[in-house]
């Protein structure tokens, strides 16, 4: 390959690996504050009438639980439903919120920190892949 068609794909791949490493590290530090400085409280679950059928499939329920100050929220799950964790409707699961913020929730013991590490990982791996193309194309 020449360095007209390397320069682009390194672009590329760059801005590509950057963006999932950025997001991975958000999402990493998104799970760690509220781990740190979260409230925890019970939520209950519940189903949106058009889910009703879906219970345990991949639909988001959303999850209503009382703040400290008293007010009542109902927040969408930030994980979906599974076959191995599923949300039963009128089920209670654990949540932390930001007390600053508190439509920001992690249902705890689903952070899905894998997740946000995989992120990182491939985001550092497409961006030194990305070097090794401009070192070529230069």
């Amino acid at each position: 390959m020449d360095a007209g068609r390397l320069l682009p794909l390194a672009l590329l791949v760059g801005m590509g690996g950057a963006v999932a490493y950025l997001a991975g590290a958000m999402g990493l530090n998104r799970t760690r504050r509220l781990r740190r400085v979260g409230v925890p409280v019970q939520a209950l679950v519940r189903y949106r009438p058009a889910d009703a059928g879906d219970r345990t499939g991949a639909g988001r329920p959303l999850l209503q639980f009382v703040t400290v100050d008293d007010a009542v929220m109902e927040v969408s799950s930030p994980v979906p439903a599974g076959r191995a964790q599923p949300l039963a409707d009128g089920g209670q699961v654990w949540i932390s919120y930001d007390p600053a913020a508190p439509r920001e929730i992690a249902v705890r013991g689903r952070e899905r920190v894998w997740l946000d590490g995989a992120f990182i990982v491939l985001g550092a791996v497409a961006v030194f892949l990305s070097l090794a193309l401009f070192l070529l194309a230069v």
